[in-house]
């Protein structure tokens, strides 16, 4: 808790400068009756001492991994953090800066956003990435916007898979709500969890502009995008990815290699602690083809006149840099020190290491789902393959949730509030800092044992 006082002098001063004599002046353009109603009747102060047990006692109520059994996934991922992470970012050349717009100052910063970029090429398989954007949703959503800009004004409707991430598909319905020329559509999941592939190459026309599809989905499923990315091919519409679990793209094939056109999702699970569901930050690539109408921000390589090797913002078409109507975002700032955790932690692991530890979040969430079947009778929901998360059915889901909190345990998101077909549902993730005592834990919470 940081404190930095100002004192009757410092007051005494400052009212002086700007020609007053009391800080109660400062509010006399309020009507008076308006201040009186407004008044707050404030208990008396504590002690420091007081205020630290208090906010402690506060902060114990909160259900966190550190005291509870821990399952919860849906976009937001419990992972270990090296400690080189933390000892990078706290530096306060890294903590303490804000946009690199001088790059005579500022060649670490955009160094570290440079190789941030290199890394997320290489784990999306796409050939550009920018500087990082504010959040998986509203990547995609800026990804929506971007095919809008690449596609002829013919092409106006988006095609967004249901087994999307629901939050995500809010973002961009949000965004594309006061865009009269652009039509949202839903295209439904199969039996497997996935997109459903014949109602997709139904719905995909001449008029589609794009393709939004989950990878992994918000179900854990990996989709198929073969026949995905072929059904886009065949009706000259763009194929999107959305990634809200990046670690999967350390072992399962890269968006690239399926021949998408954008790949986006949110990076928090590279190194970015949980923190109550932010900050996080999202990342953004694409080929080489359309990267002029890239949102955001894109460091580049280059040399001096004396023929060192630098850094510099290539491109940085933003609103506040160009004209209005020739932005491609109006985003105002990258989350720059998320992504240099996520730097420091993929450079830490190394190609090797993060295929080993997404190895092992695969195997322990499939042990999981056949322990949960075996022992719990809880039965999977959806066939197809998943990465670290899985539906199951649990039979009076609603009425159990009291019992899992007096057992401290979180055991997954339920499913009914976005999907009323699946109101016994449960999304459960297992990650690799659920360890054996913690998967025992919750097979008997399930059992009813």
């Amino acid at each position: 808790m940081r404190y930095t006082p100002h004192t009757a002098a410092d007051k005494e001063q400052m009212l002086r400068t700007i020609g007053l004599t009391r800080i109660e002046q400062l509010f006399d353009h309020i009507p008076a009756p308006l201040r009186e109603r407004a008044s707050v009747s404030l208990p008396a102060g504590l002690t420091e001492v007081q205020v630290k047990r208090r906010m402690g006692a506060l902060a114990a109520r909160n259900a966190t991994p550190e005291g509870w059994h821990f399952f919860l996934g849906g976009g937001i991922y419990h992972h270990a953090i090296p400690s080189a992470v933390d000892a990078v970012i706290s530096r306060s050349e890294f903590s303490t800066s804000y946009t690199p717009y001088q790059p005579e100052v500022s060649q670490g910063t955009l160094q570290a956003i440079y190789e941030y970029q290199t890394l997320l090429c290489q784990l999306t398989g796409m050939e550009v990435s920018n500087a990082g954007l504010y959040d998986g949703a509203s990547a995609a959503a800026e990804a929506v916007l971007m095919a809008r800009r690449l596609q002829p004004e013919g092409r106006r409707r988006v095609l967004l898979s249901r087994a999307l991430h629901p939050q995500y598909r809010a973002v961009v319905s949000t965004y594309l709500k006061n865009l009269g020329d652009v039509e949202l559509m839903e295209v439904p999941f199969d039996r497997s969890g996935g997109t459903d592939i014949n109602a997709l190459t139904k719905s995909a026309d001449e008029k589609t502009m794009c393709v939004v599809v989950g990878y992994p989905n918000f179900f854990g499923v990996v989709e198929d995008l073969a026949p995905i990315q072929a059904a886009c091919a065949r009706a000259g519409a763009l194929l999107v990815t959305v990634t809200t679990e990046p670690l999967s793209l350390a072992l399962l094939q890269p968006p690239g290699a399926w021949a998408a056109d954008i790949a986006v999702g949110e990076g928090q699970g590279l190194g970015v602690p949980m923190a109550l569901g932010g900050p996080g930050f999202g990342f953004f690539t694409c080929q080489k083809k359309s990267v002029r109408s890239l949102p955001g921000r894109l460091v580049g390589e280059t040399v001096d006149h004396e023929g060192r090797r630098g850094f510099v913002l290539t491109l940085s078409t933003r609103e506040q840099h160009i004209r209005r109507e020739k932005a491609t975002s109006n985003i105002c700032t990258s989350q720059s020190l998320c992504v240099l955790a996520a730097t420091v932690f993929m450079s830490t692991l190394g190609k090797n290491g993060m295929r080993r530890l997404a190895e092992v979040n695969v195997n322990r969430a499939h042990e999981t789902q056949e322990r949960l079947a075996r022992e719990a009778g809880v039965a999977p929901v959806f066939s197809g393959p998943f990465f670290n998360e899985f539906v199951v059915n649990v039979k009076g889901l609603a009425r159990r949730q009291g019992r899992f909190s007096a057992e401290k345990i979180l055991p997954g998101i339920p499913l009914a509030r976005w999907y009323p077909e699946l109101s016994d549902s449960l999304l459960i993730c297992v990650t690799e800092m659920n360890e054996q005592e913690e998967i025992e834990h919750l097979v008997r919470a399930l059992s009813g044992n």
